[in-house]
């Protein structure tokens, strides 16, 4: 396999990765088990929303509202892999 199609590769699965945690750290802010006033969770919140909100925000404009219920990780993690699957079949 090519260096630059496995940096590539590397890179989306890294990018999954962070949507998976930020999704997790949502759930636990929105269930009380972390404080939002800690400056740890605080910082890593932050930083999880500044990489993942502009690559989840049109997907969140072109679907319609679920009642509180955000899938947009999910769509964009499916995505995400197809891109994957598809670099890696083709270029690899």
């Amino acid at each position: 396999m090519p260096p630059l199609i496995h940096l590539l590769s590397e890179l989306i699965w890294i990018y999954e990765i962070l949507l998976v945690a930020q999704a997790i750290l949502s759930w636990l802010l929105a269930f009380g088990v972390v404080n939002r006033h800690n400056r740890a969770v605080a910082v890593i919140g932050d930083f999880l929303y500044r990489i993942t909100e502009p690559a989840l925000r049109p997907i969140r404009n072109f679907l319609p509202n679920f009642g509180g219920i955000d899938i947009s990780p999910v769509i964009l993690i499916l995505v995400l892999e197809l891109l994957r699957s598809e670099l890696l079949y083709y270029l690899g």
